[in-house]
């Protein structure tokens, strides 16, 4: 099983951590992706204990595909047929080790893929329950009540089917294999105490604290 992650998914995001490029407008070209072991998933709304190494932890909410069954180079106009639901995730990120592996042209896994970096919602829901079209999707974090990310899959860069094409070129994908499709604007820090909520379209399928 893997972990596959999009970056730079959503506009307001890319413009809000300064991090442009690719295209003219400073939007990337094409899906951005980076992976994270299996030792990341943090499971069953267990609470994440933000690490010695990293004295400014982030939130990233984000959609998550789960794959169902193997396929490699697939067409965009087939890839709907490799995942019928979704859940949600967080990708926390030590986000002052990674402005360090950016700064000096480092690879991210300190900064990514340390160990139960990857929340993930103990259940998935079925498209056909949410209405068949995965980029009419809303959802929303909130910390102690207060919404701090709220996402539409409409306004993503790079819908889900791109997504799974272009990863397809590269990797082949697995039943069970997730992917994270990118956070929206409003990433932050957490801190020990913070409760952390997550719906997708009146579905609470996150809520955990943070130690």
């Amino acid at each position: 099983m893997k972990i596959i992650c999009i970056g730079r998914n959503y506009a307001e995001h890319v413009k809000e951590l300064h991090n442009t490029a690719g295209g003219p407008d400073g939007l990337p070209t094409e899906p951005v992706f980076f992976l994270k072991p299996d030792t990341a998933l943090l499971r069953n709304n267990d609470p994440f204990y933000i690490p010695s190494f990293s004295q400014e932890v982030h939130y990233e909410c984000e959609l998550v595909v789960r794959i169902n069954r193997v396929g490699k180079c697939i067409e965009e106009r087939f890839a709907h047929r490799y995942y019928d639901e979704v859940g949600l995730g967080i990708d926390f990120t030590a986000r002052d080790l990674q402005r360090r592996a950016i700064a000096e042209g480092l690879p991210w896994e300190s900064c990514k893929a340390f160990d139960r970096s990857a929340a993930i919602s103990p259940k998935f829901v079925s498209l056909q329950e949410l209405g068949g079209d995965v980029q009419r999707l809303h959802f929303e974090l909130t910390i102690d009540g207060q919404v701090r990310q709220r996402g539409d899959t409409a306004r993503m860069l790079f819908g889900i089917d791109r997504i799974i094409h272009h990863i397809s070129q590269y990797i082949t994908l697995k039943i069970g294999d997730l992917i994270y499709t990118g956070t929206p604007a409003g990433v932050g820090p957490v801190h020990p105490g913070d409760n952390l909520k997550a719906s997708l379209e009146g579905h609470m399928l996150l809520d955990f604290d943070i130690r």
